[in-house]
């Protein structure tokens, strides 16, 4: 029996005819939507909505409780996306709800994070490299200069000579959005940047550039080059789990928080805008929390 047109369901036709002859849609995209909406359509419809104008917040938030547990939070955020796309169209078109369109933000998977590496970790990490070939001491440069200061793997293999200053200890890292901040480096680093400089790189380079990492054929050093190398390195320290860059920005701020570090200073270094980011990028096991908590709170 061919399922009864409604208002709610013209105007999901509507959208679906949008979306295939206006934006191009594929029509995996359009069963996907259809299916989605037509399902909203007939939750709308069931609870005595007539019109997709007329919806309001709570009758949202009524739809969106209905696709929790044991529904995929994926599939639910999907549904809640075809949702807030339909009800966006019409009122693009004077024909959507005058309530707030609806969030998928509650659906999102929570952020994984890589796990921060222990301190005797990381330094077999680092010591994997013993070689004292160009090749062996720009890797080790390259590994303790990220985890040393705490860069992103785009900011470390686009660093230029320019940038270092090694007398002082610092560096001068252009972030996302063209944002420059300085970073401090350790002693540490700075021995094995100097080793690089002076014994590695120029027998490196293919013909003169400002870049301080290069790869073996003198050329940039990519991103995906990077990533080899830590994911190597950590391989041959004999570490269980899949290790990159991204674990040794990672490590770098929990160690400096569990050194001790303000959240606001970590914030800064990491060149992070918000402060919010800082609080997941950088968080703590519970145990360190507890632990902190403990000697700090008067009472025992």
């Amino acid at each position: 029996m061919e399922t009864q047109r409604t208002p709610l369901s013209e105007a999901v036709e509507g959208f679906l005819d949008y979306l295939k002859v206006d934006r191009g849609a594929s029509p995996h995209t359009l069963l996907a939507y259809g299916n989605d909406l037509q399902g909203a359509g007939e939750f709308f419809t069931a609870i005595g909505v007539k019109s997709w104008a007329e919806i309001t917040s709570q009758q949202m938030m009524r739809y969106e409780t209905s696709l929790g547990a044991p529904l995929a939070r994926s599939t639910a955020q999907r549904r809640m996306s075809a949702l807030r796309s339909l009800l966006k169209h019409l009122k693009r078109e004077g024909r959507g709800p005058a309530a707030e369109l609806p969030s998928t933000a509650g659906f999102k998977k929570p952020k994984t994070l890589p796990k921060a590496l222990a301190v005797e970790a990381m330094n077999r990490l680092a010591d994997a490299e013993t070689g004292e070939d160009p090749f062996s001491l720009r890797d080790r440069a390259l590994v303790e200069l990220i985890y040393g200061a705490g860069l992103r793997v785009s900011e470390a293999v686009g660093l230029t000579l320019q940038a270092l200053d090694l007398e002082n200890e610092v560096l001068r890292v252009t972030g996302k959005r063209g944002k420059t901040r300085l970073a401090p480096l350790p002693s540490g680093t700075v021995v094995w940047l100097r080793r690089y400089l002076g014994e590695a790189r120029g027998r490196l380079l293919a013909k003169p550039t400002d870049l301080l990492f290069v790869n073996d054929h003198g050329k940039p050093f990519s991103r995906q080059l990077a990533y080899a190398l830590v994911a190597g390195a950590a391989k041959a320290s004999g570490l269980a789990h899949p290790v990159g860059p991204h674990t040794l920005r990672h490590t770098y701020a929990v160690h400096l928080l569990k050194g001790g570090a303000d959240l606001r200073a970590v914030q800064e270094l990491l060149g992070h805008e918000s402060i919010a980011t800082t609080q997941v990028y950088t968080h703590l096991d519970m145990e360190e929390v507890r632990r902190r908590y403990e000697g700090a709170h008067p009472r025992p």
